[in-house]
């Protein structure tokens, strides 16, 4: 049985693949100190992002792995739901 998936986390895919991204920008807009919201590093860890090298750490590039490509593309409709009012 496949795991869920957050929709922090296919928020950050779907940031993610919006645009060319760099490791500093990825790093200054998703870290966080909070345990609970490790999206950034969760997603790393994952697989589900890959860093592609530059010259400089602020020159690599931040894209997604083949397996958050296909993770955004299955559960993309996540994203699209509207939200419950309360």
């Amino acid at each position: 049985m496949a795991q869920p998936v957050s929709p922090l986390t296919l928020q950050f895919l779907s940031w993610v693949s919006s645009r060319p991204r760099t490791y500093d920008e990825a790093i200054e807009a998703w870290q966080s100190s909070c345990p609970r919201h490790t999206i950034w590093e969760d997603a790393f860890i994952e697989g589900l992002v890959q860093v592609e090298n530059g010259h400089a750490q602020s020159q690599c590039g931040i894209t997604l792995s083949p397996r958050g490509k296909a993770m955004l593309a299955e559960h993309k409709s996540m994203l699209l739901a509207p939200v419950a009012e309360t």
